[in-house]
């Protein structure tokens, strides 16, 4: 397992602010109207009547917004607050009426699980070893793992779901993208290639099963938290258009399927990264995406 610093976001420009424009405003000099003689016999008595009507119509107005303040006041101070016990049944009324999603992980790992090996590099207890996981691939027991768990040139031996040990030997690689193949001398009675899945968007959730730690067979949940990711290895050379994600891997996991909610890979765990220079996890994982790693099985890339 790989690890490397944590990269910087860039920040946007800031936005530009577009000023406005003011219109004039016209002058209007404000028409007087015509005085109306009270004298006029046509107009005699009418200014009062006006008046009154007005009166009477400020009154019925007035009128209507008290009635309305005390129907209000009454309703308000017939209304009751919800005691503690109703507030509890509505909560289990709610909770009642809610469909819980059923869990898919045990179901994803039962699956997945069989499409699983455990890899050994060099003699079992022997310090300078290493171990790592794969994935079967192909019907025939095609295995696929990380390029750095098998490139030391000694002896691998992989052990699968049923318990089934074999020797396996390295039959292609490609190092750009640290990816490998492997061909077992011996296969279990039942063979379980997994599930090609496809692109994943950020937010997705994802999962990846493994050896972390030498402890076999473990599952970790995540999300995927970034795409297109370059990571930068020690030798100068780096790895390109990797799956960003945040299920907890650590040494042993490499080589591990990163697998989507339906069940499928969407790729091949290869590195962790740790601002502290530590080879253990810290939030932040990286796989191969299934596209890529398609090609390095000798099918085209998707």
């Amino acid at each position: 397992m790989t690890s490397t610093e944590s990269f910087t976001p860039r920040t946007p420009p800031p936005p530009v602010a577009m000023p406005g424009r003011m219109l004039p405003v016209p002058e209007v000099e404000p028409e007087t109207p015509d005085p109306v003689e009270l004298t006029d016999p046509e107009h005699d008595g009418a200014p009062r009547r006006s008046r009154r009507s007005l009166l009477m119509a400020l009154a019925l107005w007035l009128m209507a917004i008290g009635l309305g303040v005390i129907a209000t006041l009454l309703f308000l101070d017939r209304e009751e607050s919800a005691t503690p016990e109703q507030v509890d049944d509505a909560i289990d009324e709610a909770f009642s009426n809610t469909t819980v999603p059923p869990d898919r992980g045990p179901a994803i790992y039962g699956t997945v699980i069989q499409s699983v090996v455990f890899i050994q590099v060099g003699d079992p207890g022997d310090e300078t070893g290493s171990i790592g996981t794969g994935t079967i691939i192909n019907a025939d027991g095609t295995i696929m793992t990380s390029n750095h768990v098998v490139d030391s040139g000694r002896a691998i031996t992989v052990t699968f779901a049923d318990g089934t040990q074999s020797a396996a030997t390295v039959t292609d690689t490609q190092p750009e993208n640290d990816l490998a193949t492997l061909t077992p001398q011996t296969l279990p009675q039942v063979v379980v290639p997994v599930t090609m899945g496809g692109t994943v968007p950020i937010g997705t959730e994802v999962y990846a099963i493994g050896n972390p730690l030498g402890l076999g067979g473990s599952f970790s949940a995540g999300v995927v938290s970034g795409l297109d990711r370059t990571l930068p290895l020690d030798d100068g050379t780096e790895l390109a258009n990797l799956i960003q994600f945040d299920a907890a891997v650590n040494p042993g996991s490499s080589g591990g399927p990163l697998v989507n909610t339906n069940g499928q890979v969407v790729g091949i765990v290869t590195a962790l990264v740790n601002p502290t220079g530590s080879d253990f996890f810290a939030g932040i994982g990286f796989a191969v995406p299934i596209e890529i790693a398609g090609g390095a099985a000798g099918g085209p890339e998707q």
